[in-house]
């Protein structure tokens, strides 16, 4: 199946994913911070990232905006996985580069369809 990036700094919300993509038969690699996320996308190349948009140091959508200048990332899908559900904040989510949205907490269809209309893209 695919490698699948999850950049989440909540370790419950990790562990959620994480369950969740495994179960769905993907490869997971992890990282707590949008720097780690970053090197690990760079290095690894991984065929999704699910990005938290809240993070210590590089927030979500700087690391959205660096991953997509990048030739060797830009083609990678990205979908968000935040909090920030207010009014605006999906369109501003998605203009800075995600290529889907998942509002937290998640619906676990919900957010295994989105991987797999995702993948399905690839």
């Amino acid at each position: 199946m695919a490698k699948i990036l999850i950049v989440e700094d909540n370790p419950v919300n990790m562990k959620l994913a994480v369950f969740l993509v495994q179960s769905a038969g993907h490869t997971v690699l992890c990282a707590t911070d949008g720097e780690a996320g970053l090197t690990l996308a760079r290095n690894e190349l991984p065929n999704l990232i699910l990005m938290d948009i809240q993070l210590p140091g590089i927030d979500g959508l700087d690391a959205i905006g660096l991953l997509k200048r990048d030739e060797a990332t830009r083609a990678i899908p990205v979908i968000a996985l935040t909090a920030l559900a207010m009014k605006g904040d999906e369109e501003r989510i998605r203009a800075a580069g995600c290529d889907d949205y998942i509002a937290k907490p998640m619906d676990y269809k919900d957010f295994l369809a989105s991987i797999a209309a995702q993948l399905a893209r690839t």
